[in-house]
């Protein structure tokens, strides 16, 4: 992955991050409207991400959930060849 070369400074900047924190702003945080405390948003964004990462499927991965891909990644670089 490179850094964007386009504009610099707002969100096209980055829109890979801009597309995950808007899906975590309408998947958690708007749905529950009222937050009792700062903690409570906070346990509940380390929930949130533990789910993206480990059960939500990803378009963008063939319907797999990153930690799925990561796997894969890992045991492909483990199972390759070492050049000598």
């Amino acid at each position: 992955m490179s850094a964007s070369v386009g504009t610099v400074g707002d969100s096209y900047d980055n829109a890979l991050a801009e597309s995950v924190n808007g899906l975590y702003k309408a998947e958690l945080i708007h749905a529950k409207r009222i937050w009792e405390s700062v903690e409570a948003v906070e346990l509940a964004t380390m929930g949130w991400v533990h789910w993206w990462n480990t059960t939500r499927l990803h378009e963008a991965l063939d319907y797999l959930t990153p930690a799925e891909v990561e796997a894969a990644y890992t045991h492909d670089q483990d199972s390759a060849p070492v050049a000598s």
